[in-house]
């Protein structure tokens, strides 16, 4: 990417024009240090326009549909006025590190419809099957004006977890008749999703898809949940429709009332303390990791530990010192002068 111009970019973005937001998510998807600042400071200042969407993750199984699912959905929507924004996560390539399964390609009538975005990413071996930047591109369609984001998964490993934690609804799309209705049984699972949907439910899959509902009801009413929310399982076809209006005036009706006492906003905050700690974790990894070659105190450490000279809960105690001490002797070399605070354009009341 050349030469960045963030104030023609924030200015387009807030126009809502797709090309700037297109532009805006490969500068944060970009892993060069100068296009990361240049992400940072663009989102502080996009942070006042952020938080005024419906964010729901989807997850499923490879071949449960999701993409014909969020096509069909989408495009309702967009027949209602409403501007759609979806984060396809793509397994990665190992070769070129580009998506595999293209969903933009496989998305095509909302991929050209004027009040939706379609953004596939890589996941780039991200755990959870969800791209690492998704969070910030989230932030960067809502001050665009898109009021639905839908966050699509790669639906395996650590995926539910993840998306549960930047989405106000996470639905869990299963498939009848693929043996994956223990799915539906899995503990985790279950106390994620705020609902469970059992799609292809059409045809000849019709009498399969009321033995899979039968199952996932069981298993939600075993498992719990809220005082004021049993998970709702129900039954749709992305392929003829049915069931997707219901589906989403549900979700509708449940982030209306999380708005209206305050918990939507609880929910939300609790996300951006933990995104920050992930963030703290993923700095001090990166920074524990460089320079070792230069520090012979951190380099003998690793090397001990390769060799059975010491426990490795030991070792990690030594080599954190170890890191620190670099930390202050280099703050020490540095100017006099101490810096000045950051500054930062948002308010607390900003952060959603």
């Amino acid at each position: 990417m050349s030469r960045v111009d963030l104030a023609s970019l924030e200015k387009g973005l807030l126009a809502g024009d797709r090309g700037a937001l297109s532009r805006a998510i490969t500068l944060i998807e970009s892993n060069a240090p100068r296009h990361q600042e240049a992400a940072e400071r663009l989102l502080d200042c996009l942070m006042p326009h952020t938080g005024r969407s419906i964010r729901v993750g989807i997850t499923g199984a490879p071949g449960s549909g999701k993409s014909t699912f969020i096509e069909c959905l989408g495009g309702m929507l967009t027949a209602r006025a409403h501007r759609v924004a979806v984060l396809a996560v793509d397994p990665s390539s190992g070769v070129s590190g580009g998506s595999i399964l293209g969903d933009k390609t496989r998305m095509e009538r909302l991929s050209v419809d004027p009040n939706a975005f379609v953004r596939p990413s890589p996941s780039a071996g991200s755990l959870g099957g969800v791209a690492s930047k998704t969070r910030e591109s989230m932030l960067a369609c809502e001050a665009a004006g898109f009021d639905v984001v839908l966050i699509e998964t790669v639906g395996v490993g650590q995926s539910e977890t993840t998306v549960a934690d930047m989405s106000d609804f996470y639905l869990a799309l299963m498939i009848p008749g693929a043996g994956d209705e223990l799915q539906g049984i899995k503990r985790g699972l279950l106390e994620l999703a705020d609902m469970v949907a059992v799609n292809k439910s059409d045809g000849e899959m019709l009498a399969e898809a009321r033995r899979a509902l039968a199952t996932y009801r069981a298993a939600v009413h075993m498992s719990g949940g809220d005082e004021d929310w049993t998970v709702p399982v129900v039954s749709c076809s992305a392929h003829t429709g049915d069931g997707i209006a219901e589906l989403w005036e549900t979700i509708e009706s449940r982030i209306g009332a999380l708005r209206s006492d305050g918990r939507l906003e609880a929910r939300r905050r609790a996300q951006m303390l933990r995104w920050m700690w992930s963030a703290v974790d993923d700095r001090l990894h990166a920074i524990s990791r460089s320079g070792i070659g230069e520090d012979p105190t951190r380099a003998q450490i690793i090397e001990r530990v390769a060799s059975g000279g010491i426990l490795p809960p030991i070792a990690a105690r030594a080599f954190v010192d170890a890191v620190c001490l670099g930390i202050r002797n280099e703050s020490q070399r540095s100017d006099d002068e101490p810096a000045g605070p950051v500054a930062f354009s948002g308010s607390e009341g900003d952060a959603r």
